[in-house]
């Protein structure tokens, strides 16, 4: 991983299982993504609701090239949420992959456009 990722916990302690996933999930991104910049992951567990346990946050913030950036913020608490930290996660990461194969593809089409323009003129 090239990437300099930065995690965060919030309201609990660090998690080397949690971390560990994390790093797997950022590694999956630059498969998509070769030119990603920076990653940071905030990982939080706010405070125990009295029926429903904890609602795992997770914030991901990823600055692309040319000053573009990925943000995904998956508020659990707000749609029934996930008392699984792991599903939180993957639910998270999913989001952020959606964006970046979209901002890629972008990419590509935008510098094979402005490339034969090039040829034209």
């Amino acid at each position: 991983m090239e990437t300099p990722l930065q995690i965060t916990f919030h309201n609990m302690d660090s998690s080397a299982a949690i971390e560990t996933a994390i790093r797997e999930r950022v590694a999956k991104l630059e498969k998509f993504y070769d030119r990603i910049t920076r990653c940071r992951v905030t990982f939080d567990a706010p405070h125990q609701h009295k029926t429903h346990g904890k609602r795992y946050q997770v914030r991901i913030d990823v600055a692309l090239p040319d000053g573009a950036e990925v943000v995904v913020d998956r508020n659990h608490e707000k749609d029934g949420g996930h008392e699984d930290p792991h599903i939180a996660i993957r639910d998270a990461f999913g989001a952020a992959e959606r964006q970046i194969k979209a901002f890629a593809a972008q990419h590509r089409r935008g510098k094979a456009t402005r490339h034969a323009q090039k040829e034209v003129g």
